[in-house]
């Protein structure tokens, strides 16, 4: 009985872990489909992404769900809770990114009727290609708990910080070249924010796969490198 018990459990935490896996992998689908759509100013593939956003919300419910459901029957030990614990934690910010990349969608249908600011958005487009590799190493150091290469990832996210800078310094650059393009670049300002918002909710995970392995929380003080100082709207949720 005792072994039925531990195999079931098991199935559980394996379970689990599909289900986070998929959440993953079509977060970083919606990051790069929402950064294309934005390039080629395609209003269709926009939508597309907006309406695949709710798989990627139906899968955190069931995650949560699927937790609560281990917790309340298996009672874990110690470092299964802090397992269990840390998949809601790291669902709760694959949620939060495929908002982002939802948002980025929503700007581009408004973009789409707009002047073209030539060179922003393929700037965008590497900046949210770089975030979709953070992620996939993140997702891959939680497969793995593989806290060096979380720790990689923690480095990493200065790389986006210093690309967000330097998109926020060209769209004012051309803002205060013609001010037909101080609408459109407002917009691509936020989109660029939310993606290097993005990057942070991508360390938080890498964070929470550390935690999950070791036991202990990485520095808090890791550097931020965005020298702006413009507030940037929430995700649409």
């Amino acid at each position: 009985m005792s072994k039925h018990i531990t195999s079931a459990y098991d199935r559980d935490l394996e379970s689990v872990e599909v289900l986070i896996t998929r959440m993953g992998g079509l977060v970083e689908q919606a990051i790069l489909n929402a950064a294309s759509a934005l390039d080629a100013q395609d209003e269709e593939a926009a939508q597309q992404v907006r309406a695949e956003d709710r798989a990627i919300d139906a899968l955190e419910d069931q995650l949560n769900d699927e937790a609560a459901r281990i917790i309340a029957l298996r009672a874990p030990t110690a470092i299964d809770l802090r397992l269990i614990l840390g998949v809601i934690k790291i669902s709760g910010n694959l949620e939060r990114i495929g908002d982002y990349a939802k948002n980025m969608a929503k700007r581009t249908t408004l973009l789409a009727g707009m002047p073209q600011v030539e060179g922003g958005t393929a700037a965008l487009r590497r900046m949210a290609r770089e975030v979709q590799r953070m992620l996939k190493d993140a997702l891959d150091a939680y497969v793995r708990r593989d806290a060096d290469l979380a720790r990689e990832v923690l480095e990493r996210d200065e790389d986006v910080d210093q690309m967000y800078n330097a998109v926020f310094r060209e769209l004012l650059t051309f803002m205060l070249e013609d001010t037909r393009n101080i609408t459109p670049c407002m917009h691509l300002h936020f989109i660029a924010k939310n993606t290097e918002r993005m990057g942070d909710h991508v360390t938080a995970i890498a964070e929470q796969v550390i935690y999950m392995v070791t036991g202990q929380h990485p520095d808090e003080d890791r550097p931020k490198g965005d020298a702006t100082s413009v507030d940037a709207e929430v995700a649409e949720g």
